[in-house]
């Protein structure tokens, strides 16, 4: 039996409970891709299931799947490493197992409810039972205190096991702090103001606040329980570079919304403020994988989990270049003139949330897949990972340039040079440069969905003909597996 494979404990059962996050993860990923490769479509041919699933119910189903499956896929990885950081079963894991069916059942109702209801009439019942209409937050006022109940037994398995490990660990106060903030700053969205200023102020706390702040910090508690396990970095350096991630990203994510409170009616200062200020946020993540990669040195990125050491320096230096690189770059007040609402941001978008959270998922995904068969943990590699990731990442960037082309169309043509009048924009719209760039948005996309169908099936075999030779060989030698 090689020396770097060893017989582990039985899981928990809040392990368990994972595994299963991971698996309904992965899925609703695919689901995120279809959907998004058929809005593509539809912008090359608008006929296409106009009658049946129009661009903009693909596009909601596409975004919102998107928010579903990375938080899942967040949370999951929690209840994985949160038995391991206290030593003890998670406190009120049958509550935990409850809220998640209900989860599941309401994303399959509001999957519904997007494809054969899509709108109601003007009426609070319609708010509350199909759609709020708010782009990002389409999902109906049920479906908001669903997800706020989710957060809220969440959060109580964190505390209520850490109280009752008597282990209280920075990383967990942390953890404790954001989850707190993670259920505080969604309900921001379920307020309702006539001032559309109002309306539009607190919608920005939840679409920008709630991923660019919270989730942060969750996946800077993930990447340093991550690098603890893979790589065996210090504790405290980890926690270190967790407590300036906390003040960096709460600091100046509030101050870095500046550039979207400018267009919709407060002071013409927060402007300049959001500018400078929104581009720091992922600096902490990436300072603490260099300073862990620099202090493992090279023998020790030989690792056990190879996949998962890939993409967790995907995810720092996918962050730094799609939050960081990208964002800062059109919300300079001098560019966010000319360049707010283009597909500048849709380029943003795609790349940061690959980056900083696809990236943490897939990580932590190949974390469990390492730990989630049989009693032996067994060294995990193989070439379908390394296909996988890089089609991916071709994938991504094929379509954050195509979205980045024509972003800077609309910003040269339809805005400095046009002055954003309506033949400007259609001009804009229809010029080559654009044009062109909805087929490449289009192929890239297939790109990516190959890639995650090797993943899939990586994930699914990885480690298998390990497992059973190790296995045989832990009997040889009169071993067990407990």
């Amino acid at each position: 039996m090689s020396a770097t494979t060893r017989v582990r404990p039985k899981l928990y059962e809040a392990q368990k409970l994972a595994i299963w996050y991971f698996v309904v993860a992965i899925a609703l990923f695919g689901l995120q891709l279809t959907f998004g490769l058929i809005a593509a479509y539809q912008q090359l041919n608008p006929e296409f299931w106009f009658e049946v699933a129009p661009f903009m119910t693909n596009r909601t189903l596409h975004v919102n799947t998107m928010v579903v499956w990375l938080l899942v896929g967040l949370v999951g990885g929690v209840y994985w490493f949160l038995p391991q950081e206290t030593g003890r079963e998670v406190v009120g894991i049958k509550a935990a197992k409850i809220i998640w069916w209900v989860i599941v059942a309401g994303v399959l109702v509001l999957a519904g409810i997007y494809l054969f209801v899509q709108y109601g009439p003007g009426e609070m019942s319609t708010l509350w039972l199909f759609m709020e209409g708010r782009e990002y937050l389409e999902a109906p006022r049920w479906v908001d205190l669903a997800l706020v109940l989710w957060v809220a037994i969440f959060l109580y398995n964190v505390i209520a096991t850490t109280l009752a490990s008597r282990r209280i660990t920075g990383t967990l106060m942390v953890l404790i702090f954001d989850l707190v903030a993670l259920g505080a700053l969604y309900s921001a969205g379920m307020h309702y103001s006539i001032n559309l200023t109002m309306d539009q102020f607190l919608w920005w706390w939840v679409v920008h606040l709630w991923v660019e702040a919270t989730w942060e910090v969750l996946v800077g508690v993930l990447m340093a329980w991550s690098l603890m396990y893979l790589l065996g970095t210090p504790r405290k350096v980890v926690e270190t570079w967790l407590f300036l991630e906390v003040a960096l990203v709460f600091g100046t994510g509030i101050l870095g919304l500046g550039h979207h409170y400018f267009w919709i009616g407060t002071p013409e200062y927060w402007l300049g403020l959001g500018g400078f200020f929104s581009a720091m946020e992922p600096l902490p993540l990436v300072a603490m994988v260099v300073h862990a990669l620099y202090d493992a040195g090279g023998h020790r990125l030989m690792a056990v989990n190879k996949p998962a050491v890939f993409w967790l320096i995907t995810q720092a230096f996918g962050n730094f270049i799609g939050a960081g690189v990208w964002g800062f770059m059109q919300t300079l007040p001098q560019i966010n003139m000319y360049s707010h609402g283009t597909q500048l941001a849709a380029a943003h978008g795609h790349l940061a949330f690959f980056g900083a959270y696809l990236s943490t998922v897939l990580m932590l995904a190949y974390i469990v897949a390492q730990n989630a068969r049989e009693h032996i943990q067994v060294p995990l590699d193989s070439r379908w990972w390394k296909w996988a990731a890089g089609l991916m990442i071709f994938g991504i960037f094929g379509i954050t340039g195509a979205f980045t082309i024509s972003g800077f169309t609309q910003t040269l043509i339809e805005r400095a040079e046009g002055g954003s009048t309506w033949a400007a924009f259609i001009r804009a719209y229809t010029h080559p440069w654009y044009a062109n760039t909805l087929g490449w948005r289009y192929f890239f996309g297939w790109v990516v969905l190959t890639g995650y169908l090797i993943l899939v099936y990586d994930l699914w075999t990885i480690g298998k003909k390990a497992v059973t030779h190790a296995r045989a060989a832990v009997a040889a030698v009169g071993g067990g597996d407990d």
